[in-house]
């Protein structure tokens, strides 16, 4: 059956984060620009409401994902293994996305650079929670306790204060660890076979993460114009919206196995 609930939840975690980092910005409250995020090309304008423009626009990808997301979660057949409840809640992750990395991006403050770092975490977490209560054949609690632990591990980590080749933070490192356990645990599932899914989609969310992440390499080392609006990290948070939608259709394509008598 139908239902709006979805769209409605996830449109009021949207309009409610961008409302709050649009004050959070006018009004100063994630504080002082220290340069957090200048490493990703794009020169801040000094004096200006958004610092890295390019950059924090992009970051709408996220909001359009997620309320995709939410839009089929709510025509979603009801032989989706997912519950509905659990699409909404990714669904709203990845609107979160949106405004928690232009936080960093519009005032390149730290507490806005914790907020981008804390929503990779939910997104990697949720994925690499979801894929290990079905590995294990576990509920709900189960994966409340691995998410949390997930998104708690990641937060220690990112404690780190040294820098860290390629990926430049620790906490980057578990962002990347989590994402690597969720596509070896849906591979695996996959192969057992228990379930039938459409693998196009995961196929497709791992491809654009992978061209997400050339290209943000890329734009740190050299194909960089810091005063361009055509920015290789924006064109990341596209290709990372992209995937959160495709890894979800991947979700809500798997259904159980119909078995022969």
């Amino acid at each position: 059956m139908q239902t709006l609930r979805p769209v409605a939840i996830t449109a009021t975690v949207a309009a409610v984060s961008i409302g709050l980092l649009m004050l959070a910005v006018g009004f100063g409250w994630l504080g002082p620009d220290v340069g957090r995020g200048a490493n990703f090309c794009e020169t801040g304008r000094p004096g200006a409401v958004v610092m890295q423009p390019a950059n924090t626009w992009s970051n709408l990808a996220f909001v359009v994902a997620g309320l995709m997301v939410a839009w089929h979660a709510a025509r979603a057949a009801s032989s989706a293994i997912m519950p509905i409840g659990l699409q909404t809640a990714y669904a709203c992750v990845v609107v979160l996305l949106g405004p928690a990395s232009a936080a960093m991006h519009a005032t390149q403050s730290s507490l806005g650079g914790h907020l981008d770092l804390l929503s990779m975490y939910l997104i990697a977490g949720f994925a690499a929670a979801y894929a290990w209560v079905r590995w294990v054949r576990r509920g709900p609690v189960a994966f409340v306790v691995a998410y949390a632990a997930s998104v708690l591990a990641s937060e220690l980590a990112g404690l780190w204060p040294r820098p860290v080749p390629v990926v430049n933070y620790a906490g980057n490192v578990t962002f990347a660890l989590l994402l690597i356990a969720a596509v070896v645990l849906e591979g695996r599932l996959w192969r057992r076979g228990e379930t039938r899914r459409t693998i196009g989609f995961g196929c497709a969310a791992l491809g654009s993460m992978l061209v997400a992440f050339g290209i943000w390499i890329v734009s740190q080392h050299g194909l960089c114009d810091p005063h361009s609006l055509l920015q290789g990290h924006a064109a990341w948070h596209i290709l990372c919206a992209t995937s959160a939608y495709f890894l979800y259709r991947l979700y809500a394509s798997e259904q159980p196995r119909l078995r022969t008598p």
